[in-house]
């Protein structure tokens, strides 16, 4: 194996940009500048988003699209980018949660995503490195070869070509997996920018920098944005990942995650011709992308934390030595962040938004899943919106019942976080005691004239201050060092040193605070 390694106590490994973004070109689409009218708008433009706006356009609809920063360039633009129907240990657990009929609907949903995607890519010569691959799920751990048994047995049932083995491609032993062949990976940027162009070219708009901050329900729907501008549709779609409007107490449902990533160059001849995942180590995903002149790229994923917690830095470290020892690869090349949302029933919610909505929908919580997730969103919310209900509709909609039994743990977990972070952060301590103890490069909350602020100090020694209460529903945010961002521990939002929204549900900046003279 690779003597490469990185300790904590070392600077971070890599390149800090994904690997998409850094090879993809930048977009610079117009914000919206004056009221307008459509028949659907479209909140965010990560893959669901521009997946739902070129499904329409297709069907002849006129899209308006609205992304608050650049298209592609949020989660989309930092995940793994595996494009799967095997989703770790899912269909056992829907086996005993929703019964056969719903794991079947799962499998066929998600299965058409995957193939949806390997069709508008063929229809539109979009160049995105699309690569069949056997995903695998799989543990090194002979104690569980039960559990593995149990879902490969559950996944063929539901329509996978699914298998239980015990070798895999990995340089290293695993004792069970699961193994699903026809699966694939891919360019998410490429075929995302390739997609916002065709829905520009069928007559749609795309506004980039244009953030969402209002929502009116009725017929028409109107939409206000951040500069005051409206765009008034028939029917709206909310694809922002975490939704920005809570209409559905869809927060209460919702755990955030980050997970890290870093990748190195390995040699083409030992790539591991899958796309693998594990639990084990606190979490593990392998796949490889074509890098340079044909090497791979070793992408690894891992590290799971909740957003204003754990330690990135220490986190970065230890994935990077997890690859070094198990792979041998060159110096690592990238490093980077994702976000996930997680459903307290573990099935993304796509539909209606709430009871009561008529001409409002919803796509989230894709669990670490969001590019079949996001295209499935696509097909399905379209079809919703024509007066279609494909066979699968109850089991995403997001105003299904809740079962008691099913999500009680995993909701009062999530309530039990929040109101941990809500009321303790509140009655515990600053996290120091002066502006004067903020070292250069880093940030901590500071109790300022009574109240909390959350305080920068950048690299030529200036202190920036800001509010420390998140402007979503309060909670306190803490500071991310290895990104450089201010983060809430509730629901996920994130911030920049000045205050500005990095990512939602928040959809104003956090409100800046004067620093007292050092």
């Amino acid at each position: 194996m690779s003597a490469h390694h990185t300790s904590a106590t070392d600077p971070l490994p890599g390149r800090d940009e994904s690997y998409w973004m850094a090879t993809s070109p930048t977009t610079d689409l117009p914000p919206l500048s004056a009221d307008t009218e459509t028949d659907v708008v479209v909140i965010g433009a990560g893959i669901a988003g521009l997946s739902t706006a070129w499904e329409l356009a297709r069907t002849g609809l006129h899209v308006v699209v609205l992304e608050a920063d650049r298209i592609a360039a949020g989660v989309t633009g930092h995940t793994t980018a595996k494009v799967s129907a095997l989703h770790g240990l899912v269909y056992d657990r829907l086996l005993s949660t929703r019964g056969e009929q719903a794991a079947r609907l799962y499998a066929r949903s998600q299965v058409g995503a995957v193939e949806r995607i390997a069709t508008v890519s063929a229809e539109l010569k979009v160049d995105c490195a699309w690569e069949r691959r056997p995903a695998y799920t799989y543990t090194t751990r002979p104690e569980n070869r039960s559990v593995l048994r149990a879902e490969a047995d559950a996944a063929r049932a539901a329509g996978l070509d699914a298998h239980y083995v015990e070798e895999t491609g990995l340089p290293f032993e695993v004792a069970a997996a699961v193994r699903a062949e026809g699966q694939a990976q891919f360019h998410p940027r490429a075929y995302l920018l390739a997609l916002a162009e065709d829905v520009r070219a069928r007559g749609g708009v795309i506004h980039e920098r244009t953030r969402a901050t209002g929502l009116h329900e009725g017929s028409p729907c109107r939409v206000t944005t951040e500069a005051g501008h409206t765009v008034t549709a028939q029917d709206v779609v909310v694809a922002t990942h975490y939704p920005v409007f809570d209409r559905a107490l869809l927060f209460a449902r919702l755990s955030p995650r980050r997970e890290l990533v870093v990748a190195a160059p390995l040699p083409a001849g030992q790539d591991p011709a899958g796309m693998y995942l594990t639990e084990d180590y606190g979490k593990r995903s392998v796949r490889t992308a074509p890098y340079g002149d044909g090497g791979r790229l070793l992408i690894v994923t891992g590290e799971s934390f909740t957003p204003g917690e754990g330690d990135p830095a220490a986190g970065f470290a230890r994935l990077d030595a997890w690859m070094g020892a198990h792979f041998s690869v060159g110096a690592t090349a990238y490093r980077w962040a994702a976000q996930d949302n997680d459903v307290s029933d573990t099935v993304p919610m796509i539909g209606r938004y709430h009871p009561g909505a008529r001409h409002t929908y919803v796509a989230t919580g894709f669990g670490g899943w969001g590019m079949s997730g996001g295209v499935l969103a696509g097909q399905l919310l379209t079809r919703l919106l024509h007066g279609e209900e494909p066979p699968w509709t109850a089991l995403y909609d997001p105003r299904r019942l809740w079962s008691a039994v099913r999500e009680a743990p995993a909701l009062l977990k999530q309530q039990a976080d929040v109101a941990r972070h809500f009321v303790g952060d509140r009655i515990g301590t600053a996290h120091v005691d002066s502006v004067a103890e903020i070292a250069p490069g880093t940030g901590a909350v500071v109790r300022l004239d009574g109240s909390r602020c959350a305080v920068y100090r950048d690299a030529s020694g200036s202190a920036h201050a800001v509010s420390a209460r998140c402007t979503h529903l309060g909670c306190l945010v803490a500071f991310n060092q290895a990104e450089t961002a201010w983060e809430c521990p509730c629901h996920g939002s994130r911030f920049a040193p000045d205050g500005s929204v990095l990512q939602g549900p928040a959809t104003r900046p956090l409100a800046p605070r004067d620093v007292p003279k050092e």
